[in-house]
């Protein structure tokens, strides 16, 4: 599965351009067979209608949608860059601290009803255990339909912590809001990643990685590459006795639609 943000060719900003992203959804498409979920969040700023054009444009498989509106705190790391490769991206981070990401209940509900009419299903990412009750309430009222994916985020400034404690009330919660009709599935913010991939593997979650959430492949040391990661955790699962699931077994455990109903 690929999880894709579109950046602005000029100065690198966030965006939401549906134009953007069809510069390089078909070229996916055509170079390999993965699950493609894209971004329902955008950035800081944006309205409901920025962030759902590329959505609604592509009807991909899959789209990641926050449950929830939140403080999304990134200005810690802003004393620990020594440079910039664009001038908006201190200005960028600053802002996090009194801002916030909005989602509203209606914002999650108008995305879902638009996105879900197009056969698009969604990564419900939840930062915090109240996310997952509101996902429970969006569940309860027929807009997300079983099996829910479920997308725990650990370690972002604002939402749950990175314990294993926190993991393990994270699965706890959702078992019993769920039971066996969601698939689990962890992110871990920063130096984090791989620990709570593996424990999370343990305990029967699928994993995500990538640079989007760490920047680092060791201590102290910087990744080269999305890829780089995904070699990483991918000898994790190994080492633990895990399959990896191919495209097609992860579309029938998501219940997808298939790459052929895609608008890309």
């Amino acid at each position: 599965m690929l999880h894709l943000h579109a950046r602005d060719p000029v100065d690198g900003r966030p965006t939401p351009d549906p134009e953007v992203f069809m510069q390089f959804l078909p070229r996916i498409k055509d170079g390999c067979d993965a699950v493609v979920n894209i971004t329902t969040g955008g950035g800081q700023g944006m309205s409901l209608d920025q962030r759902l054009a590329a959505a609604l444009r592509a009807s991909p498989e899959l789209a990641s949608l926050n449950m929830g509106t939140m403080n999304f705190g990134l200005y810690e790391m802003l004393p620990r860059q020594k440079s910039w490769q664009h001038e908006w991206e201190p200005a960028y981070l600053a802002g996090s601290e009194a801002g916030m990401f909005k989602n509203t209940f209606k914002d999650i509900a108008d995305i879902l009803r638009l996105c879900s009419g197009q056969g698009t299903r969604f990564e419900l990412e939840c930062y915090d255990i109240g996310h997952l009750y509101t996902a429970a309430h969006f569940l309860d009222r027929g807009l997300v339909k079983p099996p829910l994916f479920i997308q725990s985020v650990f370690g972002i400034r604002g939402g749950i912590g990175t314990h294993m404690d926190d993991v393990l009330y994270m699965k706890r919660v959702a078992d019993r809001l769920f039971g066996d009709a969601y698939q689990w599935s962890v992110v871990g913010a920063g130096r984090h990643q791989m620990s709570i991939a593996r424990r999370a593997a343990e305990l029967g979650g699928n994993v995500r990685v990538g640079l989007e959430d760490s920047l680092w492949i060791d201590k102290g040391q910087l990744a080269t590459s999305n890829a780089e990661q995904v070699t990483k955790v991918r000898a994790i699962l190994d080492e633990l006795g895990l399959d990896v699931a191919t495209p097609d077994e992860a579309r029938e455990m998501l219940h997808l639609k298939g790459r052929g109903n895609v608008g890309f």
